[in-house]
């Protein structure tokens, strides 16, 4: 895990080289902005000579004073001191500043990754109480009109364009039924606090969330059919069933242990999904998350934000690996997990 950080780390460093953006040089003209005054009255060598030292200094400072590329990545990672001799970099604290919206790129992803932990929380909840139920009613009653009508309505969910899904729910309950608003994550100009904040913010939030359950049900549910089809077949479940186990112990006791490894890989990813974002859903509901402020520095070229989201997913990514490898030998006691 750790090497593939540092080599992708290194990668998404190279990459960013790459963009136009200087950070020194963009300090040095606002210095030169705020000094207007005082070099009034000077030639323009000499105002030159100030803004190639204003420059020096923030280049200095950031740690991009030299073209050693390595020497730069271990003063962005934060391993190596810059010209003052401090270590300023990534492992400090330092993850860079957005000029879109000035301020400190650790200050601006705050905010929007509580919102999105906020509503996939839930809709993670929501889906799985959902789905997998549904999903092991439908593979005990194989074949019958309900597990029939359960696979043309996930198809049709697991089928349909997110954003399709999002502008039909939208039409539905707010054109036709005028049920829930449109967007936004709460009333304009309130000032809710305690549980009437709550209930405002999960009013606005509905709609979103039942966009997003049944987007999810369609997949899972079909997942959770297809495991447990698979586990009531095998010849284990057979025998238990032979010497007289009870139907609900042969079926959530043990065919549904069996079922569980290949769903454990999409649930943990469901719950480690929370903190990357709802791309469509965030920008179709007007929802302030981490999706919708990487569409939104995507779209401004804010370099600085987007390489700290990127190296977000990508631990995240790393992470839940992990966590899915140890879930295994906690579900089947067939896995071991060795040092």
């Amino acid at each position: 895990m750790v090497v593939v950080l540092i080599i992708l780390s290194v990668l998404m460093f190279l990459i960013y080289n790459l963009v136009p953006s200087n950070r020194a040089y963009t300090d040095a003209k606002a210095d030169m902005v705020n000094m207007k005054q005082q070099l009034r009255g000077k030639s323009d060598a000499e105002k030159e000579q100030v803004f190639q030292e204003r420059y020096l200094y923030y280049q200095r400072l950031y740690g991009t004073d030299t073209k050693n590329l390595a020497v730069r990545y271990l003063r962005w990672v934060g391993l190596y001191p810059n010209y003052f001799g401090k270590y300023n970099g990534l492992l400090e604290g330092n993850f860079g500043y957005s000029y879109e919206l000035k301020d400190d790129v650790v200050n601006i992803v705050g905010e929007p990754m509580k919102n999105t932990i906020f509503i996939n929380i839930f809709n993670v909840i929501l889906a799985l109480g959902i789905t997998i139920p549904l999903g092991i009613f439908c593979a005990v009653r194989k074949g019958s009109k309900f597990d029939q009508a359960t696979q043309v309505v996930t198809i049709i969910g697991y089928s349909l364009p997110t954003f399709i899904t999002c502008i039909l729910f939208i039409w539905i309950f707010c054109s036709l039924l005028h049920w829930f608003p449109p967007s936004g994550m709460g009333t304009p100009g309130n000032n809710f606090t305690g549980w009437k904040w709550f209930w405002d913010r999960m009013y606005y939030m509905c709609l979103p969330l039942i966009t997003m359950t049944f987007c999810s049900m369609g997949g899972m549910t079909r997942y959770v059919r297809a495991s447990m089809i698979d586990a009531l077949s095998m010849d284990c479940i057979r025998t238990a069933r032979a010497k007289g186990v009870k139907e609900k112990t042969v079926i959530y006791s043990h065919a549904w242990r069996n079922a569980l490894i290949p769903i454990v890989t999409l649930v943990v990813g469901w719950f480690l999904g929370i903190f990357g974002g709802s791309l469509i859903f965030e920008n179709m509901f007007g929802i302030n998350g981490m999706g919708k402020l990487m569409i939104q520095s995507l779209r401004t070229a804010d370099t600085d934000v987007i390489i700290l989201l990127q190296l977000f997913y990508v631990a995240l990514s790393l992470l839940s690996n992990l966590i899915i490898d140890i879930v295994y030998g906690l579900v089947d006691p067939r896995v071991r997990v060795n040092a």
